[in-house]
């Protein structure tokens, strides 16, 4: 365990290797906006690395083996990744899992309306926010349109320089005194979380009907939507289009040691675990990288890590490797050892009161290790055993790895989980792991790129471990 600031430990080399990793992540980061995206990335960079659809191997019926690697995708928005190891299934999976979806607004089904000649998209906010971080912001919107002909149109507007952005716009200081008065979680209703997308009105011809002249603001973006993506109003009943912090992901500070984005929470998992995993070749386990959706709406639905979409999939590859038995999936899963790659709160000053310092987590210490999450008396907790810890702990101080222990605040202040307890179902070990993050969940999120460097290490050490 690293009590130093491991800025202080780099020579030039590992200097070199963090600056590149931290690029590497701020494209990502810019790729990777909504789970989808993510997804979408992921999958290009693997399949560069060698990496094949095991959905095409169960369909050629072809045979898996050591030093074989595939991936699975479900719906698009969740995914696992595997390297066969040289030891059978049933002596355990290395499983790095992390969640690529974030907190952001979603559109409703039936968004669009005008009202006094302003044109709005309706939004369901989706995860825990605080609601007034969500005005005055630049937005983009990102996702997909699925029409009745079985087309889909992909849509991302507000992320090229020369894309219109859109706004959730706020009451001016000077009429404000109501709203000031209130608490900060009702300062901002969801109802009011509108995005602000037009005011030009349609120009009629004369022949138009008076009757056909309602709404001209909407009917002028509703034209507009038309000409550039072949989208109906009712196509938004099947759509997933999502409100996003437009803009790219961009250095922090003088020193440029840290990176300012949205969707740190949890990309910087996925992407660190990624990395590792690309990293490690001709593993003894079989290593995968597990990439989840919904956990910030508790993991929830068929690309949540509550569905059986992973259980599912490790039963395929043992049938590939010719070793499928009910029995046999269930020594794989409980035999397995997982880091819960999931970000934690990082101390801030500013707002000292709400952490206890002998157990937070700090910028430029490392990787985050929380024993346990939970609420409170650790409601909703997995709670790692120790043993498995002290396992845990020897593998990084064998690497070198820089690590650090905390909680996610202040005992009665609240708390948070992971996917976690989800996997410890199956009677694996896990425990969780991640980086420090700073203004969590909020449309800017901020990480140290040394805690970048040292998760995406101990991540790699895990891996490799031979016991």
């Amino acid at each position: 365990m690293s009590k130093d600031n491991r800025w202080t430990a780099y020579n030039k080399k590992q200097m070199k290797e963090l600056r590149d990793l931290a690029e590497d992540y701020k494209n990502f980061l810019n790729a990777a906006k909504t789970e989808r995206e993510a997804v979408a990335e992921v999958t290009r960079r693997i399949e560069k690395a060698g990496y094949r659809s095991l959905e095409t191997v169960v369909k050629k019926g072809e045979s898996l083996k050591a030093g074989d690697k595939v991936y699975a995708v479900w719906m698009k928005k969740t995914m696992a990744v595997f390297t066969i190891g040289t030891k059978k299934l049933e002596e355990g999976i290395r499983i790095l899992g992390a969640h690529i979806d974030s907190p952001r607004l979603d559109l409703k089904q039936v968004p669009l309306y005008e009202d006094t000649e302003m044109a709005y998209l309706d939004t369901h906010y989706y995860g825990g926010v605080k609601k007034y971080q969500w005005t005055t912001v630049p937005l983009a919107i990102h996702g997909v349109v699925a029409k009745k002909d079985g087309s889909v149109v992909d849509v991302k507007i507000g992320e090229d320089a020369d894309d219109p952005v859109f706004c959730v716009t706020d009451l001016l200081i000077h009429l404000s005194k109501d709203q000031m008065a209130k608490n900060l979680s009702e300062a901002i209703e969801g109802e009011n979380l509108d995005v602000l997308i037009g005011s030009q009105p349609m120009i009629f011809d004369k022949k138009t009907k008076e009757a056909d002249r309602k709404d001209p603001v909407k009917q002028n973006i509703l034209a507009i939507l038309k000409e550039k993506y072949d989208i109906e109003e009712d196509d938004f009943l099947s759509a997933e289009l999502e409100i996003v912090p437009a803009g790219a992901a961009r250095d922090l500070g003088f020193d440029r040691s840290m990176v300012a984005s949205y969707g740190h929470d949890d990309r910087v998992c996925a992407f660190s675990s990624l990395d590792a995993f690309l990293r490690v070749e001709n593993p003894e386990y079989t290593a995968c990288c597990l990439l989840t959706d919904k956990e910030e709406i508790g993991s929830v639905g068929a690309t949540g890590a509550h569905s059986h979409f992973f259980e599912n999939t490790v039963a395929e590859l043992l049938d590939r490797l010719g070793q499928y038995s009910e029995l046999s999936l269930r020594r794989s899963l409980a035999s397995s050892r997982m880091l819960s790659s999931d970000v934690s709160a990082a101390f801030d000053p500013l707002y000292s009161g709400a952490y206890e310092k002998r157990n937070a987590a700090y910028f430029g210490h490392g990787i985050v290790f929380n024993k346990y999450t939970g609420s409170r008396g650790k409601s909703g907790s997995n709670d790692a055993n120790a043993e498995y810890f002290a396992w845990v702990r020897r593998v990084m101080d064998d690497a070198d790895a820089a690590f650090q222990t905390a909680e996610l605040g202040r005992v009665d202040l609240g708390g948070g989980g992971t996917i976690a307890y989800i996997s410890a179902q199956y009677g694996m070990n896990v425990v969780d792991a991640g980086v420090a993050v700073l203004n969590m969940h909020a449309p800017m999120e901020i990480v140290s790129k040394s805690d970048l460097y040292e998760a995406r290490n101990a991540y790699v050490a895990f891996l490799k471990a031979s016991d």
